[in-house]
């Protein structure tokens, strides 16, 4: 319970947080900025969700779960 996350108060979507392994960054939802769409990146790595390097001093930190990839339909 140590990141804090943040939600549109009109239409209730994720925006942003601040991270629990380093509180002085923050995560963006690109998809809530003018003049960026998620398709103006060619690959994005996602992580399980479940594994994080502060949950214990043994975890091996965050597992890379696959990749997202945007390929246009030309």
């Amino acid at each position: 319970m140590t990141a804090k996350h943040r939600f549109c108060t009109k239409c209730g979507v994720y925006t942003h947080h601040q991270r629990r392994s380093n509180p002085r960054q923050y995560g963006v939802n690109v998809a809530c900025l003018n003049g960026i769409s998620p398709f103006d990146f060619d690959e994005v790595p996602v992580y399980d969700g479940v594994h994080h390097p502060a949950d214990n001093e043994n975890a091996a930190g965050p597992r890379l779960a696959g990749f997202l990839r945007f390929v246009r339909g030309d």
